[in-house]
């Protein structure tokens, strides 16, 4: 009997993207019914495919590049205790069938015993007949040989290392791996669920577990009401999956739903990138995370003895692991007024040191819905919120292709291209540009030559950012080539 799988098993059994197989169904070569696909189907598709060399149980690494931040979940065993849990509810579902069996096979002995009966008192053809077909079902029943569905094995085994979440209304899915929470888990599949201390203080994680078994992982403060206990209610934080769960979650869908917040974070590193810009890693406290869509910009500020040194930077990294946040700082930015990247290049960052966020900003973020192609246009440190995205873009994996051109307006500008190299030789469908330029409306030139060479390039999303007259370029050539103004997000400081 053919086995029921989530898109999402499905991609994560076979090794390949979620948008891969929903090009398989769009094109008519996979049959799926309302999101789910039949595992004699999948084999149809992937009859060669090794599912034990699949990748399900390897663990991810993450891309080559300084200052790579990884996004994707290792793929370790659950505790200890979880593992028991889930193997002891495998356990009572094979209990369960085991007796479903015992009981068919028991009802069709005493089918055989009453066609005997009647065969002996009532001799006819037709009672012969009828015996005959319970003999030979039975006895092939028994005698099968048939070999084991090897997705609904190898499904089986992964439920017990890895619980599927599905979330109401959205409808997005992902996975509970390792010792996650159920919250790192969604944060790491790109989602943008509510929450804030992310520490079991604030409550603002709770959410109502709709089916399924969660177990508690670490302690909280929040006290639940009466009724919220009685509807389900648990704080995301605190809990792991036990079983696959449905789960009735608020997340945020734009840049509105994302509250202004204050953060004092410390200097993890301050870390040169080349000789002109910086990595600026900063942690959040636990008690109190930045919540922020990837793409979006801060305000950052450092007190010193000589005063309060301020300047506003797109964050450089996806909310997959909110507590570290990264930024590019350049000189250029100092250059042009920008008093904390001055501070910085002047020697006044260092590790340990407190800084001020005020934030999140902008509307400079993947747009909801889109099933186009992907293409990031930036120059200089343009590539920062970029980098963000391109991470989001990999956890969220919906995108059916992936381009970045980055032009640089200084020898050498390229300050992360082996991060980019990376990305185009380890991901099927993602291309790469690098691009010199002796000043930024040149460098829009350029790259809008470039572009030209996507294949139907009035059907991708275009994410353009960098100095205003970069974007401006970028921008117009765009909508003189047939992009529509909705598929154009540009950002600029």
């Amino acid at each position: 009997m053919s086995q029921p799988l989530t898109l999402s098993r499905a991609a994560q059994l076979i090794g390949v993207s979620r948008h891969t197989l929903q090009k398989r169904i769009r094109d008519g070569e996979l049959a799926a019914f309302d999101g789910i696909i039949g595992s004699e189907e999948l084999l149809r598709i992937y009859p060669d495919v090794k599912l034990e060399e699949s990748g399900i149980f390897e663990e991810a690494k993450p891309f080559a590049g300084f200052g790579s931040v990884k996004c994707g979940r290792e793929r370790i065993l659950p505790t200890k205790e979880i593992l028991a849990q889930r193997l002891f509810g495998q356990s009572n579902e094979l209990a369960d069938v085991r007796r479903h069996l015992a009981r068919y096979h028991d009802l069709i002995e005493t089918l055989q015993e009453k066609v005997a009966t009647l065969q002996r008192t009532h001799p006819s053809a037709d009672l012969q007949d009828i015996a005959r077909t319970l003999d030979e079902g039975l006895g092939a029943v028994l005698g099968s040989q048939e070999p084991a569905d090897r997705v609904a094995v190898m499904d089986e085994v992964l439920r017990v290392v890895a619980a599927h979440v599905s979330i109401k209304p959205s409808g997005r899915e992902f996975f509970v791996e390792g010792s996650e929470t159920i919250l790192e888990a969604a944060l790491h599949a790109g989602l943008a669920p509510s929450y804030g201390c992310g520490n079991g203080n604030c409550g603002l994680c709770k959410a109502r577990v709709v089916e399924g078994e969660v177990r508690q992982v670490r302690d909280f403060d929040y006290p639940l009401s009466a009724a919220e206990r009685a509807q389900n209610y648990k704080l995301l934080c605190s809990h792991t999956a036990v079983t696959d769960l449905v789960v009735e979650m608020v997340e945020a869908e734009t840049p509105a739903d994302i509250p202004e917040q204050q953060v004092v974070a410390k200097v993890k590193s301050v870390s040169p990138l080349d000789d002109r810009t910086y990595l600026l890693h900063l942690q959040s406290p636990r008690t109190n995370r930045l919540r922020f869509l990837a793409g979006q910009r801060v305000t950052l500020g450092i007190y010193s003895n000589r005063g309060d040194w301020r300047g506003e930077h797109a964050i450089a990294s996806c909310p997959c692991d909110d507590r570290n946040l990264y930024f590019h700082i350049s000189r250029a930015q100092a250059d042009a007024g920008d008093a904390f990247a001055a501070c910085m290049f002047a020697g006044g960052v260092h590790a340990g040191d407190a800084v001020n966020i005020w934030g999140p900003f902008g509307s400079f973020v993947l747009r909801q819905g889109s099933s186009r192609p992907l293409a990031f246009v930036c120059c200089d440190t343009g590539f920062a919120p970029v980098r963000g995205l391109v991470d989001h873009a990999l956890a969220i994996d919906t995108a059916p292709a992936m381009a970045l051109f980055w032009a640089a307006t200084r020898p050498g500008g390229h300050y992360l291209a082996r991060q980019c190299k990376a990305w185009a030789e380890s991901l099927d469908d993602f291309r790469y540009r690098g691009i010199e330029a002796a000043d930024t409306t040149t460098a829009g030139r350029l790259a809008a030559a470039s572009i030209a060479e996507l294949p139907d390039v009035a059907g991708w999303d275009f994410y353009v950012a960098g100095a205003e007259a970069f974007v401006a370029e970028v921008a117009a050539a765009l909508r003189a080539t047939g992009v529509a103004a909705d598929q154009i997000i540009c950002d600029h400081p």
